[in-house]
Parts: C-alpha cells; structure tokens; sequence
C-alpha cells in the first residue's frame, strides 16, 4: 500500500489547535520572558513550563479569559511581576500565539482531499485569532465554548462526533490529529478513533507546556511536523 493510499479512507481531519497548529510554548516562553526581563539563562523553559501548568490547572476557563490568573499564579511562584498590567501583557499575548512554521501550508494542501475540523480547548475569541492566523483553512470548528467541557473529556470527543453524523461523516471517516497525548492520542485511541500524533518536541525532554502522560500511546500514524503529514496524505508540494 501506498503512504497516500493509507489515508485514502478518511475523508475528515479533526485537529488539535494548540500545540499542534499554534506554537503556545513558544508564545509563553517569549511573554514571559518580555514581561519579566529575564533572559533563557536565568529562566529557564521548564521552570516557566512547571508552574505556567500549574496555574492553568488552577484557572482551566475560557483562555481568553483565565490566562491573567495563569500568569499571576507563575509569576508569584517565581517571584517575577505580578501586578495588573502584566497580567494583562500576558493575557494579550496569548491571542498572539503564532503557528508553526509549516501549519499553514500544510494544512492548505490537505484542505484538498479532506475535510478540516478544529477541535480545541481554547475558547470561541481565540480560536478565531488562531483561525486567522492560520489562513481560515477549516470548514468547521468545535471549541470549549460549544462543548462546556475540554479534552480530555470524552464528551468533547462525542459533541464533534454528533456534528459531524449531522454533515454525513461516520466515526470511521475521521482521523485525529494531535500534539498532546494528554489532552487527544491517548483518549481518542480509547474511543476507537485513527490517530495521528504529530511529535513537535521530537529529540526535545521532557511535556514542556503539555501535561505528562505515564505511558506514551503508540498512535495510528506519527509524523514530527504537519509538513510530514501533508507529504505523506497529499503528495510533497510543488
């Protein structure tokens, strides 16, 4: 079989957001950092990481909203800033995240053989500056705010299972693909979904910005960018 024709039965792509499109780890290293004035030498990434989920696990609200108590949580145990307006500064930053490098074209490229789906954690406000940034490219988009609930609840996974049903598209059809074996691979595969895990930290220690897992989840497909995806699905770009 062909690598294309591995993929030759999906006919929609649901997507992990952030982590896996938008590079949150960078977005948070860079305000950090800008906030505080402390370079990579003195700060390093897993000691803003540590506490950056610690404070998320605290104040887990719509993004847009939450993440002024995130910053304040991290900076009071790191002893930075943690007045008002840095709290906003991060805040801010985070509708600012930017994609990965490839994200955008890679996911153009597959936007002609699949259908694309966002399903996020984040809420409805960043979502749409993340959406933005990534060109538009998908044809629907499930995010907290529809849900009430985040992945890795199942029934994040079962409200974009009915609203896909409804546009015709059977579980069978569709292949996640994620970053996070937390939050989507080790989840979705106990559903009985195709997973794809696209590996950002491949050679890198350590979850960064995402939560540990105790056992990876061997998944279905395993690429260390969505450019590799898209080369394998698609054919490489012209």
């Amino acid at each position: 079989m062909s690598t294309q024709a591995a993929f030759s039965n999906f006919k929609v792509l649901t997507f992990d957001v952030v982590g896996t499109l938008i590079d949150f780890e960078a977005g948070v290293l860079s305000a950090v950092r800008k906030i505080s004035g402390k370079t990579s030498a003195e700060l390093s990434d897993d000691q803003i990481f540590e506490p950056y989920k610690r404070g998320r696990d605290q104040h887990y609200e719509r993004s847009s909203e939450a993440m002024f108590h995130v910053y304040r949580h991290l900076a009071k145990e790191l002893g930075l800033p943690s007045d008002d307006a840095s709290c906003d500064a991060f805040q801010l930053s985070v509708l600012r995240w930017g994609p990965f490098a490839d994200s955008a074209e890679a996911l153009k490229r597959l936007r002609t053989k699949f259908r694309l789906v966002a399903m996020t954690n984040a809420d409805r406000v960043a979502l749409s500056a993340y959406a933005h940034a990534l060109g538009n490219p998908f044809d629907d988009t499930v995010c907290a705010d529809d849900t009430g609930v985040a992945k890795p609840n199942p029934e994040f996974f079962a409200y974009n299972k009915g609203r896909q049903s409804a546009f015709g598209y059977k579980q069978s059809d569709i292949l996640h693909v994620a970053q996070s074996q937390y939050h989507d691979i080790g989840i979705a595969r106990k559903l009985g979904y195709k997973v794809c895990w696209i590996e950002r930290r491949q050679g890198i220690a350590g979850f960064g910005g995402t939560p540990a897992v105790e056992a990876l989840t061997k998944p279905d497909f395993h690429f260390p960018t969505l450019k590799a995806l898209a080369d394998a699905a698609i054919g490489p770009a012209a």
